[in-house]
């Protein structure tokens, strides 16, 4: 059984996920091996809410160069998580 806190690594803030925040869904990068069930249970257990709905995505790490060489970042999952209509909001921009 994995540590429920190194599911979810950090929350992802682009303009889309601040968006997708005024209707209770928050964008969150979490382990690869993370599945739907997991994750939820974590977002549950660790900010005290109650999860409706959670969808994930496989991305691919990028192809950057630095100079003449090259190379891919590491892939990562994203998980975006919908909350019920009586739970509270979550407060990621705080420390």
């Amino acid at each position: 059984m994995k540590d429920l806190r190194d599911i979810i690594k950090r929350p992802v803030i682009t303009e889309h996920s601040a968006d997708l925040m005024a209707d209770k869904k928050y964008t969150f990068e979490v382990d690869v091996k993370a599945n739907k069930p997991e994750i939820k249970q974590a977002v549950e257990s660790v900010f005290g809410v109650k999860v409706e709905k959670v969808n994930t995505m496989n991305q691919k790490g990028k192809y950057k160069t630095m100079g003449r060489y090259g190379g891919y970042r590491p892939n990562f999952k994203k998980a975006i998580v919908q909350l019920s209509e009586d739970s509270k909001d979550l407060d990621i921009f705080e420390g």
